[in-house]
């Protein structure tokens, strides 16, 4: 069985037992998300299509842990104008493991 749910703006397609690095959730490690948009269940053959969600869908996971994005540097530069600015990112993320997905 798998699921399409919504969490920071994008969609991710997910089954039981998958780990997956989302935008920081306001949870601990160890506690567990729900997360109630869920847009489409599927187990084979048997599809369900939300308009826009699955009514009482859920897919319930487990916070693993909280970590930073490998860094990106953002570049500013304008030639022959002695135009340069440097900075760097890095993204907060929480790590979830989905332990359950309900229809």
């Amino acid at each position: 069985m798998y699921a399409v749910f919504e969490s920071g703006g994008k969609q991710h397609r997910v089954s039981q037992g998958d780990v997956l690095s989302l935008d920081r959730l306001a949870a601990e490690p160890g506690d567990e998300v729900t997360f109630e948009t869920v847009m489409m269940v599927g187990d084979g053959d048997d599809m369900t299509i939300g308009k826009p969600f699955v009514p009482n869908g859920k897919v319930l996971a487990q916070v693993v842990r909280h970590e930073r994005a490998k860094k990106i540097r953002v570049v500013k530069f304008k030639r022959r104008k002695n135009y340069l600015r440097r900075a760097g990112h890095r993204q907060d993320a929480t790590v979830v493991k989905v332990t359950s997905i309900v229809k």
